[in-house]
């Protein structure tokens, strides 16, 4: 199989590159540039230097392809107003970039890499697949993006046939893990943690292997049309605390 990959020098996205590497599959893999894409190129991915903002890249790098595994994304919570425009660009316009491509390109087979984080906030009930976000009390503007950008997702399913396949990971965590959840852990086992921020945070937290495990099971045997959530345990931001805690050995 030929894979294009968006997001393949992130978090999840090079474990899924990786991943495809492992098991011999081609991949072509969207960078901002060719020192950017370094591990990439050293596992033996081809790469096709462009943002998503570029489409003639983001079509060039998929054309030949088997298949396409849009992952990329702006990943942050509490950015400014400033920021606003870049991440719905990034997230939003991005997505339709990317999924309106592998359609024209007629790709046989897509995975979009959505998050839980499209529930929104389900005020402590744990929901499956079938639950829609209301569309208002949105808890930051990254949430606010991927809703849009999952609308996007379905629309181009459910009206225009793309044939794609959907999955949500939780709150993915693991070695390089740079997000806020990740960071807390840091300051704990560094011992720089006065307090735990919203120890009633509820989350479905997962390691990053079992999420590219997970999309790899969604673009091989995945039916289209449907939505995965790629989870693990759910908990708090107490319990898990706790957890790294236990494991570690250190005082909570």
């Amino acid at each position: 199989m030929k894979a294009f990959v968006t997001g393949g020098t992130g978090f999840i996205g090079g474990h899924v590159a990786g991943n495809l590497r492992q098991r011999q599959d081609e991949v072509v893999a969207l960078v901002r540039g060719p020192e950017r894409g370094r591990k990439l190129r050293d596992i033996g991915c081809d790469l096709v230097v462009g943002t998503l903002a570029d489409e003639d890249a983001i079509r060039a790098g998929m054309r030949g392809c088997d298949a396409v595994i849009h992952v990329a994304a702006v990943y942050e919570v509490g950015i400014p107003k400033s920021q606003h425009e870049a991440m719905y660009d990034a997230n939003v316009l991005g997505t339709e970039r990317v999924l309106r491509a592998a359609l024209d390109e007629k790709i046989p087979r897509v995975v979009y890499v959505s998050t839980v984080g499209a529930f929104g906030n389900t005020q402590g009930s744990v929901v499956d697949e079938t639950y829609v976000h209301p569309g208002t009390g949105y808890t930051s503007y990254y949430e606010e993006t991927k809703v849009k950008a999952h609308e996007i997702a379905r629309r181009l399913i459910d009206d225009e046939a793309l044939p794609c396949v959907i999955v949500q990971p939780g709150g993915v965590y693991g070695p390089d893990d740079h997000s806020a959840v990740g960071t807390q852990i840091n300051q704990f086992l560094a011992g720089r943690m006065p307090m735990i921020a919203f120890p009633d945070l509820g989350m479905n937290m997962v390691h990053v292997d079992d999420v590219a495990d997970g999309v790899l099971l969604a673009l091989d045997k995945g039916e289209i049309g449907e939505q995965y959530v790629l989870g693990g345990q759910i908990t708090t931001m107490r319990e898990l605390i706790e957890t790294v805690a236990r494991v570690s050995g250190k005082k909570a």
